[in-house]
C-alpha cells in the first residue's frame, strides 16, 4: 500500500471531513478513483476497438510490417 499527497480545494476538503467518517475516506476515495479509472479504460478500449476498422490505418500499418525483422537486431552484450 502506498500513501500519495494530494491537493484538494479547500472546500472539497471541509466536506470530505464533514460527510465521510475519518475511518472511511481512503476507502471512498479509492473507489472512486477505481471507478474513473475503470472508466476511462473502457474509452480508450472503444477507441482502439473503432481504430482497428480503419481501413486506411490498416493499410498504412500492414505497409510498416515489411520493416520488421529488417535486419536490426537486439543487443546481446
Amino acid at each position: 500500500m502506498e500513501k500519495i499527497l494530494i491537493s484538494l480545494p479547500s472546500e472539497l476538503a471541509y466536506k470530505i471531513k464533514t460527510y465521510i467518517p475519518s475511518r472511511k475516506r481512503s476507502q471512498v476515495i479509492r473507489r472512486l478513483l477505481e471507478q474513473e479509472i475503470a472508466k476511462r479504460e473502457k474509452e480508450l478500449y472503444l477507441i482502439a476497438k473503432e481504430a482497428e476498422k480503419d481501413k486506411a490505418l490498416n493499410s498504412e500499418m500492414s505497409d510498416w510490417d515489411i520493416t520488421a525483422g529488417d535486419g536490426i537486431e537486439p543487443e546481446t552484450w
